[in-house]
């Protein structure tokens, strides 16, 4: 019987904690990045680029795993 915590964090070569923290860091991330496009929406004359590049690094991260 699969338990349902670690089936999906198994599949990618991860323990339970391991894709817990995982998650954790990507949800902070992009609650930064939140916060950094709601500045930019106001003052667009900084940050640019911020959002839109880590969003593809992201992205590029992980396509690799």
């Amino acid at each position: 019987m699969n338990n349902i915590f670690t089936k999906h964090p198994n599949e990618f070569g991860y323990n339970y904690f391991q894709h817990f923290w995982g998650a954790w860091k990507y949800s902070f991330t992009l609650l930064g990045l939140f916060i950094i496009a709601i500045i930019h929406s106001i003052l667009p004359f900084i940050f640019k680029d911020t959002v839109s590049n880590k969003i593809i690094k992201m992205a590029e991260e992980h396509k690799k795993r």
